[in-house]
């Protein structure tokens, strides 16, 4: 054990404490971004230190599963660290995070009629969003037709929830890429602790799903992506478009400004 002590900690702290590009490189994240995680670790998940390992260096362990995919013994030979000991504080700190999915997951604030926001004003009732996500994944070579996505990736179809302030409420993983966002939908509606959308609201999401009670989708057959909204293709020529623009700016939001100030009145 003392002979391996100084080889874990050169490790580490070559991880975590030379610089951001080796932080990014190996655990996704910045020095800060990294910090911030273990301190929210330790306060609200009741992450501790153990005997001979630091949350530092289970998060670091936790993170270097997730991010790469790596196997137990390889990140136990990069950690001078039995596979006993990774596997133990991998499941030590994926507790911790799932103690923290009240303080992650948010509550979404329903439009109010008051509602002043120019974005949202226009859709009384409305919780958020939704809309489903691939995520590339690894698997074996019997279940890749499952999970090849239309244009010939190997993904899982993820759905994500967020309300008004981009801040995830549900998210639901472990679909194969090939499930359409509607059954993926259906599935999560059935399940016990799955998406729950009170009586006479709704969320908006696009045409890959159906138009129905607590979901909003917009007119078909009408101008709808942003990419048909440029500088030579003129304001909306009625109310169809006017409602489409305004939800594909909705669902898929990418800063806080309006695509463009049309009101009312122009149609």
């Amino acid at each position: 054990m003392i002979t391996r002590i100084p080889d874990q900690v050169k490790h580490l702290g070559r991880l975590i404490s030379a610089n951001d590009i080796d932080c990014i490189v190996n655990l996704r994240m910045d020095r800060n971004a990294f910090g911030r995680l273990c301190q929210i670790l330790r306060d609200m998940g009741g992450l501790v230190n153990g005997r001979h390992v630091s949350v530092e260096e289970q998060v670091v362990m936790f993170v270097s599963v997730l991010a790469h995919h790596k196997k137990n013994r390889i990140v136990g030979f990069d950690f001078w660290r039995s596979g006993q000991t990774i596997l133990h504080y991998v499941h030590v700190v994926l507790g911790a995070i799932l103690r923290l999915h009240e303080t992650f997951l948010a509550k979404p604030d329903v439009v109010t009629d008051d509602c002043t926001d120019s974005r949202w004003q226009w859709f009384k009732g409305c919780l958020g969003a939704l809309d489903g996500t691939y995520v590339n994944v690894l698997v074996s070579n019997t279940d890749k037709p499952r999970y090849r996505t239309r244009k010939g990736e190997i993904s899982t179809n993820v759905l994500a929830v967020c309300d008004r302030k981009l801040q995830f409420v549900y998210a639901l993983c472990g679909w194969e890429g090939s499930a359409s966002d509607c059954r993926i939908l259906r599935d999560s509606l059935t399940r016990p602790h799955g998406l729950k959308v009170p009586k006479g609201k709704y969320y908006l999401c696009d045409n890959g799903y159906a138009n129905s009670d607590g979901f909003l989708t917009p007119f078909k057959g009408v101008r709808y992506h942003l990419k048909e909204w440029g500088p030579l293709a003129g304001r909306p020529q009625n109310k169809e478009e006017l409602f489409n623009l305004r939800h594909r700016w909705l669902v898929r939001q990418r800063d806080q400004r309006p695509p463009q100030s049309v009101a009312v009145g122009d149609i």
